[in-house]
């Protein structure tokens, strides 16, 4: 969902942290500046904007407004933010705030990170881009896997199962750090499930891709067989098929199936050891 470009960020100085917070100072959404749309999701998008009061550049996202009165979607999204926000884990991004902005619309900020998502370092490697190339040998490859592992480990000991993951939903930072992304669909086990509709019910044309843009509720191509079947009986094991995918995917360079529609990826999914 989230596509970053990296920029030298300016130096910190003094007047950025020694200025007098006035006494009526702006809270909530009021001490954000301007909104600059940084991407766009399925349900939701995210700007970048400045925290007037921390003198910092954050993340905030937000539902599309056609579902910002969606009893399932404005559920699914603050479980999201609170559900990012305790997994307190160095692979997730921390989330700094929940609320309601003036018009009463939910939003959360988190840290912004500059990077770029595994999904296009993958599509650079699989074209030879020499600079991706000398930056990401396989052995960095491997060590970013193993460091989405950990994160989801943690999540898993936690009760969280991700439930959508995907290079796309990795970012790789300029300093090496490395978030998983996106728990949208994250489920916590025990709780009662806030279902979209089974990926079985979208269109045979719906568009097929790694980041798409229509509503498709986890990824066809990283499914595992029991969601891809739309069974309610979903544990671990659903991400670490996935991530088996994703290493397929860091080793061959290529996608670990392929077909002309939703429908055809499903059956395979199903229907082919």
């Amino acid at each position: 969902m989230i596509t970053r470009t990296e920029k030298a960020k300016p130096p910190l100085q003094p007047e950025d942290t020694d200025f007098v917070l006035p006494a009526a100072w702006k809270s909530g959404s009021l001490k954000y500046d301007e909104l600059q749309r940084l991407a766009e999701g399925g349900t939701a998008q995210l700007f970048t904007t400045f925290d007037k009061n921390l003198c910092r550049e954050v993340a905030f996202k937000t539902l599309h407004e056609d579902l910002r009165n969606s009893e399932i979607e404005t559920k699914r999204f603050v479980r999201e933010a609170r559900v990012t926000a305790n997994i307190q884990h160095p692979g997730t991004l921390p989330v700094y705030e929940l609320g309601r902005d003036r018009e009463g619309n939910l939003f959360f900020t988190m840290k912004k990170v500059d990077g770029r998502d595994l999904r296009q370092i993958l599509l650079d490697l699989a074209q030879e881009v020499p600079q991706v190339v000398e930056k990401f040998p396989l052995p960095r490859l491997l060590d970013i896997l193993i460091q989405v592992c950990q994160t989801i480990a943690y999540a898993h000991e936690a009760g969280v199962i991700h439930r959508d993951l995907k290079p796309a939903n990795v970012i790789v930072g300029k300093f090496g750090e490395v978030y998983v992304l996106d728990w949208g669909l994250a489920k916590v086990l025990g709780s009662p499930s806030i279902d979209r509709k089974d990926v079985s019910e979208e269109p045979p044309d719906a568009e097929l891709s790694l980041t798409p843009a229509g509503r498709h509720y986890g990824t066809p191509l990283y499914m595992s067989p029991e969601m891809a079947e739309g069974s309610v009986l979903i544990d671990e094991r659903t991400d670490v098929f996935s991530l088996g995918i994703i290493l397929f995917e860091i080793l061959t360079l290529r996608p670990f199936l392929e077909g002309e529609d939703i429908l055809e990826i499903k059956d395979k999914i199903l229907n082919q050891p």
